[in-house]
């Protein structure tokens, strides 16, 4: 049995957390591959909201195992904050919650570390969570990192301290001033440990080998968006780990031929948080009323979205690098009232114009080249089959299917999972 992939394919916040819930029910286990609480899944059933960092987005489905994967780095502090949260729901999290031996952790100085690095860079910031992802990933590839798998050694104290006392030495070489209680933080922090014992830790890819053999269906689930990858986003203003399909073999363990379907989600506009260049964004009315009517906050900072049109050539972009194999559109309804509606399907770059995604795309590089559509004024949010969808609003995803030549399977026209259109 194949392992299906569902990514992000612009800068984040798609609405990734309500697809794999709504596709749980077709799935035995879900997996997260990479990120860590930087992430920010978004689920709304039963008239509730749910938020989701670490977690993956099926813990809420009876039947389905939830994997957190090698890729994945885990703040205890903020895993136990989200246990807490879903304490009333009496989620059996011992068998239904697996973690990976080989995930690393986010100590308390990792945090640290992130903030100074951050101020330090004074208007050049990149615009990090500063939840200490960077840093965790800089110790894993550094090879100095701590994992959940060394919680089972008798040494991991020790483990903790050398790796702490090492980042109360890197932090002394940033000239800003972070203000911090050390023992406060790791009060909380050893604490946490001891709730994040308690669950179960596996060598996820021997358990994902044998699932895979026994048939079980499985799909990996993916942070943040294509657009973000490390390699492959709009460096520097990026995450630190590998948001792409890749990445899925990486944090899982598992092999590229044991790929099936790959479902790639984007908004029907486009979104981003913090800094970094954004060639289709908009200051006027209509960016107004794109994050107002879509409630553009992030799910995990709270900052403010910066929206604007779609942009074409980047979703090509990461439809080809991922694989993808059905889109899924969210947020169609955000567009309803529009008069007109723009989307990039070339850029000016260097004063010549081109099609496919370039090096640089900061604005003296780059200027959107775009498609004008004609809006709808219907109100999709009570809207349940294909059939009822305007006019406009299917010309509009034809053509979006024509550009990328990949199939748009599901239309989102609100936040709950009720309201999920299949195509």
């Amino acid at each position: 049995m194949a392992v299906n992939l569902l990514l992000g394919l612009q800068w984040g916040d798609e609405g990734k957390g309500k697809i794999v819930d709504v596709l749980t029910s077709n799935y035995d286990i879900i997996a997260r591959f990479q990120g860590g609480p930087n992430a920010g899944h978004t689920l709304i059933f039963d008239g509730r909201k749910h938020v989701l960092h670490t977690i993956p987005s099926g813990i809420f489905h009876e039947k389905a195992v939830n994997l957190v994967g090698n890729g994945v780095v885990i703040d205890p502090v903020i895993f136990r904050k989200e246990l807490d949260n879903l304490a009333p729901y009496n989620l059996d999290f011992k068998s239904k919650l697996l973690i990976s031996r080989k995930a690393h952790l986010i100590l308390p100085t990792h945090r640290l570390l992130d903030a100074a690095s951050e101020t330090s860079k004074g208007k050049a910031k990149i615009g990090s969570t500063l939840k200490g992802i960077g840093p965790t990933y800089m110790d894993k590839t550094g090879r100095n990192g701590m994992r959940v798998g060394d919680l089972e050694l008798d040494n991991w104290k020790e483990i903790y301290q050398n790796l702490t006392n090492k980042h109360l030495k890197m932090l002394e070489f940033f000239d800003v001033e972070i203000q911090f209680d050390l023992y406060e933080l790791e009060t909380e922090f050893f604490n946490a440990i001891k709730v994040l014992k308690e669950l179960t830790f596996i060598d996820s890819e021997e358990y994902l080998s044998n699932a895979i053999k026994a048939k079980k269906t499985i799909l990996a689930e993916g942070a943040q968006g294509s657009l973000l990858d490390v390699d492959f986003g709009t460096y520097p203003f990026v995450t630190s780990s590998t948001t792409t399909a890749a990445g899925a073999c990486t944090g899982l363990g598992v092999a590229p031929n044991k790929i099936g379907d790959v479902f790639g989600i984007f908004k029907a506009y486009t979104t981003r948080v913090g800094s970094g260049p954004f060639p289709t964004e908009l200051f006027d009315e209509d960016g107004k009323q794109m994050a107002k009517i879509g409630n553009e906050f992030g799910a995990t900072t709270g900052r403010p979205r910066r929206c604007g049109w779609l942009d074409l050539v980047a979703l090509k972009y990461a439809v080809e690098i991922n694989g993808v194999t059905q889109l899924m559109m969210m947020k169609g309804d955000v567009l309803s009232g529009f008069k007109t509606l723009k989307a990039c399907t070339s850029y000016t770059y260097k004063g010549k114009e081109i099609t496919h995604f370039p090096y640089n795309i900061e604005e003296h590089n780059v200027t959107p080249n775009y498609t004008e559509f004609k809006g709808w004024k219907e109100d999709l949010t009570s809207m349940s089959s294909a059939e009822t969808l305007p006019k406009e609003l299917k010309e509009y995803i034809n053509f979006i299917e024509d550009f990328v030549e990949v199939p748009v399977k599901i239309v989102s026209v609100g936040p709950d999972r009720k309201q999920t259109i299949m195509r």
